[in-house]
């Protein structure tokens, strides 16, 4: 039997354990929205929402909990009155910012609106 050409015996490639570790966080969905809203000021809870249709408030909140848990993003609580709750970006969240737009500009050439992935 012949072996192909490019695929030695011993050749074994895996995947880069980085891009592993971002796509675990920023794979999960609403993470790379929410990630792009924030891009440039602090955003509040409620306007956080509106600017991502389709989220629900506990998804949002999962997701928020997620960031900062990843040291992406700060909560700051404004104690008002009203009481009011913002979320910004730390330098490793703000670090993201040319990744994603990069990311948009490939979508944008590579994945025609309209069209989901995965469908024909």
């Amino acid at each position: 039997m012949a072996v192909e050409q490019g695929h030695g015996i011993g050749v074994c490639k895996k995947v880069d354990d980085g891009i592993t570790r971002v796509f675990q966080l920023l794979g999960k969905r609403w993470t790379g929205p929410i990630v792009a809203v924030l891009q440039g000021e602090p955003v509040h809870f409620a306007d956080l929402r509106r600017a991502i249709p389709g989220i629900s408030e506990r998804m949002l909140s999962d997701r928020l909990t997620e960031l900062g848990a990843a040291g992406l993003l700060v909560r700051e609580v404004d104690e008002g009155p009203p009481l009011r709750v913002c979320y910004r970006l730390t330098e490793s969240g703000t670090a993201l910012e040319p990744a994603l737009r990069e990311l948009g500009e490939w979508a944008k050439a590579h994945l025609p609106e309209g069209r989901q992935p995965g469908s024909c």
